[in-house]
């Protein structure tokens, strides 16, 4: 195992004694598939909230399988990493054409968008049709089923059988406090950092978002209210870091301005578009010094 011990506090609810790391994993990857199979039905229809939702869902269960990794990673996650990898393509391009189009027609941004906001709706259905067809294939059923099967009954399961895991308790405290120590060294320099390495630091706060919710809701390794000072930085930081990504890909979008001649685009950016992209960067820098010294004790 990776890291030292720590004393994190509200790791010692006597109501998860019982259970050892292999069973939270599975408690956790299973309600990930569940969300799954709910949503889908609705996200073959167009419903983009329910698209959301199943990529919460795989985010989700990646986290649990990163934060569980010494466990429960084995040669046949890997080939399904593959498949998930697939999926989230065509999830990830209709989420995308979803926010776009809801910032096209946002009032405040209508003027600047009436001139791309038939392209934004025509990609927006592409890429719902697309994603239509890719949840109705034989491929992605039979994905679910190897990722729940994988869950239940994978090899990893019996090597943890053979070999003896540390208590829930003592693996989760210092797994949480080792990717806090991770955020607060890649987010040290968050104001400078390029969009790739932004982009990167907002996937590793989300999923240790999630995680933090999987062991309070899912697993009741311990209350919410006893992890609070570490989940509400977390969530406000991703948040504004994803609000930021959001900003910037639609502030990409070739926009007329008032004054383009012969129809030619120009780089003008939204309305607003600098004070909100400062205020979701100071927001996102405030979030981070909260949940620096926001540590385990």
């Amino acid at each position: 195992m990776r890291g030292r011990p720590t004393s994190t506090p509200g790791l010692h609810n006597t109501s998860a004694v019982s259970l050892d790391c292999a069973t939270a994993f599975q408690t956790i990857a299973l309600d990930c598939i569940a969300s799954i199979e709910a949503q889908h039905s609705s996200a073959c229809a167009g419903d983009a909230e329910a698209v959301h939702q199943i990529r919460v869902a795989i985010t989700r269960l990646r986290a649990a399988v990163a934060f569980f990794a010494p466990i429960v990673v084995d040669a046949e996650w890997l080939r399904v990493k593959k498949e998930i990898a697939w999926l989230n393509g065509s999830l990830g391009a209709a989420r995308d054409s979803d926010v776009l189009v809801e910032y096209a027609r946002r009032k405040r941004y209508r003027g600047w968008a009436k001139h791309v906001i038939k392209q934004a709706d025509q990609r927006q259905t592409r890429d719902h049709r697309r994603l239509v067809r890719c949840l109705r294939t034989v491929r992605t059923q039979r994905l679910i089923s190897a990722i729940a099967d994988w869950i239940r009954q994978g090899g990893w399961l019996a090597r943890c059988k053979r070999n003896e895991t540390e208590a829930l308790q003592v693996y989760c405290a210092r797994e949480l406090n080792r990717w806090h120590e991770r955020l607060i060294r890649k987010g040290r320099h968050l104001k400078a950092l390029g969009e790739s390495r932004r982009h990167r630091l907002r996937i590793k706060v989300k999923r240790f978002r999630y995680m933090l919710e999987a062991l309070t809701e899912t697993v009741a390794l311990q209350s919410r209210s006893e992890l609070l000072h570490l989940h509400r930085p977390a969530k406000r930081m991703q948040r504004a870091l994803g609000d930021l990504r959001d900003l910037k890909r639609f502030a990409g979008l070739p926009s007329r301005s008032p004054q383009a001649k012969n129809g030619k685009r120009s780089k003008v950016p939204p309305p607003g578009y600098r004070d909100r992209r400062e205020e979701l960067l100071g927001a996102a820098i405030a979030s981070y010094r909260e949940l620096k010294h926001a540590r385990a004790c």
